[in-house]
This record gives C-alpha cells, structure tokens and sequence, in this order.
C-alpha cells in the first residue's frame, strides 16, 4: 500500500530561478556590517564557485535506492509567510514513524539537485525535508549566489527560526522519533548551526565541507554526535579551521568523527560542480549512510 503523504499542506513547484509560486517573500534588508569571519568565509566560498554553476549532471538524476514519494510542503511560517521545502519519504507503508532528517542547500538555494538528493535520503528509509533557507530564491549565477548567502547571514536569526521550526514539524507532526540535520558547503555550515540551535533537541548532524567554529564556548552546549567530511585541499573551508574545530570538540568529551580527505578540493560530493571526485563521494555516502543508521536507528556503529 502507498504511503499515505502529510495533508497539512501540499504544494507544486512552479517555477525555476529566483523565484517561487507567486512573489517570492520580502526579507528584511540584511546587516550590512556582517562579522570579519562571516564576510572571510562569504569571500572564500564565493571564490571557490567563481566558474562554478549546478548543472545537473547524469550522477545527480540516481534514482532512490526504495521507491519514495515526494512533494514541497509548508513547515511553518515566518512573519506571516510560509516557509516552503521539499518532503521525501518511502513509498512503502511503514506504521511505526520514520526518523527524520533536516536537509540543507547549498548556497544556490533549494535547487533540482537538493531535491535529488533529498529523495535519495529519503530511499534509505527516512523521512527527509529540505528546508528553503532563502525562502523562494535560487540562481545559478555564483554573483547572486553570493549575495543570496550574505544576505542569509545578515538575517541569522531568521534562519536559525527556519530550522527550529523544520524541526518541529518533523517531530510534533510527523512524529519522527530522531532528527538529524544534513548539508553540504553553505548548508554544512547550516547543519552545524541547526546543532547549536536545537543542542539537546537533535540527534546527529553531518557536515559535508561547511564553515565551522573552534570556539570552547559556542560548542560546550552540543550534545548530539557528529561527522564532519572535509577536503584537504578546500580553499574555501581552510584545513587548519577544521582541525581546531576537531581538536575542540576532542578536548570537550564530544562524538564526533572528522574525516578530511586527501587531494580532493571542496564540493567533492557535488556531481553538478567541477570539483566532483566520485570515489570521494562514494565514500563519503556510505559513512554518512551507516552514521545515520546508527544514530537515529540504532544499526551498529558509524563507519571509522
């Protein structure tokens, strides 16, 4: 029997490029006195993807390794207007529910290769909703990608909003009984702050070459355990940050796993990108798949 889909509210995307059905929400105008760090990793990451662009490639259109229905759905709401993302879930009727995972975009926005890859998620038998971090805004002009990024930055508060609601939806709707937050590059980043916002409330986060912080006191408060995947060679996410961030959660007691992988550059796991190393990927996925397993299902340990 097909799996009976969430009624709250469902949604058809109708629209590709910057804008989503109807007018795209007004933000407020974001702080223009961005943080040295923020504006820093704002620099690199835009440099990275200076002659970058998501061009989908045959890699991204894999199919889920389970059938999977999947539809945009509303999640919340934020001053007055709905925050809109993408849901996947197996197709088999399952009566327990599922563990869920938080799925976050890269800085070109909730584009077709998230939604591909939240469906892949979604295959392996979790409930995966891609949150829309730019609220309607995608591109695949790296000038706009930069602006749309600073611009999330400029509004932090708002995004972290986002998440605590993504959260909730999947828990106090959908019944998950572990969450896990997911994301690569910006939305790596993201994962990491999704902990920070929801430190007791979440389960795991995987982050695929995001920013991180190495700071004692923002990570004293995360409880859940953690994969990091980085690239020795990231230029956009430099190597020496991501070993403080390991040796500071290591001097904190905490579960984490960082892997840095050697000659490979940042977007490793990015079919659509220049940078894509498919052994690299490869490998990266089944860590992520067999952490996930362990820590939202129980199934043995993450891979070493």
């Amino acid at each position: 029997m097909p799996r009976k889909f969430p009624t709250l509210v469902v949604l058809v995307f109708c629209a590709i490029g910057l804008t989503a059905c109807g007018q795209p929400p007004q933000d407020p105008p974001a702080d223009p006195t961005l943080s040295e760090e923020d504006r820093q990793a704002a620099e690199r990451i835009a440099h990275e993807h200076a002659h970058d662009a998501p061009v989908a490639t045959p890699a991204v259109a894999s199919p889920p390794r389970t059938p999977v229905v999947a539809r945009a759905v509303e999640y919340g709401e934020l001053d007055g207007v709905p925050l809109t993302g993408y849901l996947a879930m197996p197709e088999a009727e399952n009566a327990a529910p599922l563990p869920a995972i938080i799925v976050i975009h890269e800085w070109w926005g909730l584009n077709e290769n998230i939604r591909a890859m939240t469906e892949r998620l979604a295959g392996e038998g979790y409930v995966a909703l891609a949150v829309d971090l730019y609220r309607g805004a995608t591109t695949e002009d790296p000038s706009e990608a930069a602006g749309l990024m600073q611009a999330l930055m400029g509004t932090r508060e708002q995004g972290r909003e986002n998440v605590r609601q993504a959260h909730d939806y999947l828990v106090s709707y959908l019944e998950a009984p572990a969450v896990a937050s997911l994301g690569w590059c910006l939305g790596g980043t993201w994962a990491l702050e999704t902990g920070l916002v929801l430190p007791n409330q979440l389960d795991a986060v995987v982050i695929f070459y995001g920013n991180v912080s190495s700071d004692a006191e923002v990570l004293a408060p995360l409880q859940m355990p953690i994969l990091g995947l980085f690239a020795e060679d990231d230029a956009a996410v430099p190597l020496d940050g991501v070993h403080a961030f390991r040796d500071q959660l290591a001097a904190l007691g905490k579960n984490a796993h960082i892997e840095i992988y050697p000659g490979v550059d940042h977007a490793f796991a990015n079919p659509s990108g220049g940078n894509y190393h498919p052994e690299t990927a490869e490998d990266a996925w089944q860590r992520t798949l067999g952490f996930l397993a362990a820590h939202l299902r129980g199934e043995g340990l993450e891979k070493d």
